[in-house]
């Protein structure tokens, strides 16, 4: 049987939230799709897909489900991101309600203007990608023209997250414990193979 899953994310306002709510509840309501299931995310779109939940949301959806969002912006934190995640939902072959710009994707029976808005979208998902790019190499440039180096100077030595815990990695790895355990047990953070990294390019060359 298929699914109703409501997708809604806010920053921290409480009436926000309760507003998508109620739109989404009315719209399921008027249209008769069931029962629904509600994911919420209080938080910037600035964030990573996995911090909005995306990953929970596919997860949550098969084909023949119902996805339903207030807005467009809801589902991504730029027009590109936006398109890929319509597209893939597309793909899985989901239903997707799209309150306020009155947009209903039915993967298996697209009609004429449908497509016409998803090419809409996807035109300015380009656009976005190329006006980024414009910007960030005219920024290079104006940065050489005033005779700035571009990247980080010779010599310049990045920060690790292993650097508070120096002292205790190096007296540890003095005492034969392996960087397996030291990783594990005693640190609890990063992986073998940075700890690994770390110990060679910076413990063992103070020797």
């Amino acid at each position: 049987m298929a699914k109703t899953i409501g997708y809604i994310r806010v920053s921290t306002d409480q009436q926000d939230l309760q507003n998508q709510q109620h739109a989404i509840l009315n719209y399921v309501n008027k249209n008769a799709l069931g029962k629904v299931k509600f994911i919420e995310v209080k938080m910037s779109s600035r964030k990573k897909d996995e911090d909005r939940k995306i990953d929970e949301l596919f997860e949550s959806l098969k084909a023949g489900d119902n996805l339903i969002v207030s807005e467009l912006s809801r589902i991504g934190r730029s027009v590109v991101n936006v398109i890929t995640i319509v597209n893939q939902l597309i793909a899985l072959g989901v239903n997707l309600h799209i309150l306020k710009e009155q947009l209903f994707i039915k993967p298996n029976e697209q009609n004429p203007f449908t497509d016409f808005q998803i090419n809409i979208f996807s035109a300015f998902a380009q656009l976005e990608r190329d006006l980024i790019s414009k910007r960030t190499k005219e920024a290079l440039q104006a940065r050489k023209a005033k005779g700035i180096k571009l990247g980080k100077p010779v010599g310049t030595i990045q920060g690790s997250i292993y650097d508070k815990d120096r002292e205790k990695i190096k007296e540890l790895h003095g005492l034969g414990v392996s960087l397996t355990n030291i990783s594990k047990k005693h640190l609890g953070y990063g992986t073998i193979k940075s700890l690994s990294e770390y110990v060679k390019n910076k413990l063992n060359k103070e020797k």
